[in-house]
């Protein structure tokens, strides 16, 4: 008898260990998605219509926490001394890819400091400007920079924002640097394009699209390979002549490093199936977003996709010297 309560002590103690009791019961309780930035702003819009449709398959609540600041360092590293369990998620953008470029002192590591769920979705983003502003399209809006560099201003939300790092792509495309004003975010940014402060802007589809369709800035192109399909009508740079261009906002879905693969597995699955649901494209296609195959909404899709956007900007911005402390 006493082998036996033993051998099944250690059975118990095996499966604990493997994670395969936790996955069983996972979730018990709800369960808790970590955005880095402001709620209402595109990557909180993403993060809730996911949150709310994998809520359904994990039958527990799935809450939404924004943790700003530090350009989503912050967020990144409470996520990384959470207890890995898989009840304290991150769902971060492009900023997991530049932060090891841009930060001389970073509290984690992206590559191995997580565990790896899946990516979730590709925003577009487009080239905007003040109504008012000459130029009628992209070889005008060249010239025009070029000949009044010194006089023309270029928003962003911020050092190491996808809107900076699209700033920076298009200003180095071109050979020719403006004066940048960060912001707190691309909502004030816009408010500013708006009332004329400011020249230039590149931002999400999720911000620019109703301030589009009313006229309300001069759009100069998409800087996706093909036309966003929630704005057809809008060249795309690179079809402009802008050879290579290409820039989009991707989100990845991340748990501690130690977290059970059966829970990465629920977890995976759950993203898998809401990213599937025709409510969540349709919400995602009127922001101009779109769902990411199944192939890459897999702890193999988002790594891989990962490590390629670090050996893509951490040149770029090595190069331009852009650090923060």
């Amino acid at each position: 008898m006493l082998k036996k309560l033993i051998a099944a002590a250690a059975t118990t103690t095996a499966l604990l260990a493997s994670g395969s009791l936790l996955a069983a019961d996972f979730p018990d309780r709800t369960v808790t998605m970590v955005i880095p930035f402001a709620a209402g702003g595109p990557t909180d819009t993403i993060a809730r219509i996911v949150a709310q449709t994998m809520a359904k398959s994990l039958k527990q609540p799935v809450v939404v926490e924004n943790a700003t600041g530090a350009g989503g360092t912050l967020s990144a590293g409470k996520v990384k001394r959470a207890e890995p369990d898989g009840y304290t998620l991150l769902l971060h953008h492009n900023g997991m890819a530049t932060s090891p470029a841009m930060y001389r002192k970073l509290a984690f590591n992206p590559l191995t400091d997580f565990e790896y769920v899946g990516q979730v979705a590709d925003v577009p983003m487009v080239l905007v400007a003040r109504k008012d502003l000459p130029p009628n399209n992209l070889k005008e809006l060249i010239d025009y920079v070029k000949a009044n560099k010194s006089k023309l201003t270029m928003g962003n939300a911020g050092l190491g924002a996808v809107s900076h790092q699209c700033g920076m792509l298009f200003l180095s495309a071109i050979g020719t640097p403006l004066t940048t004003v960060p912001y707190k975010g691309t909502a004030p940014a816009m408010n500013d394009l708006l009332g004329g402060t400011i020249d230039l802007l590149c931002d999400q589809t999720t911000s620019t699209t109703s301030h589009i369709r009313a006229g309300k800035v001069k759009v100069y192109g998409a800087t996706t390979k093909a036309r966003v399909a929630s704005l057809p009508n809008i060249p795309t740079l690179a079809e402009q002549g802008m050879n290579g261009f290409e820039m989009y906002v991707w989100h990845g879905l991340y748990a501690p490093k130690g977290t059970p693969k059966p829970v990465i597995a629920k977890l995976g699955a759950a993203l898998r199936e809401a990213l599937a649901d025709p409510n969540v494209k349709s919400k995602f296609a009127d922001l101009g977003a779109e769902t990411v195959p199944a192939e890459k909404a897999t702890p193999e899709g988002l790594q891989a996709h990962l490590k390629a956007e670090i050996d893509k900007w951490g040149p770029i911005y090595k190069k331009a010297g852009a650090f923060a402390d």
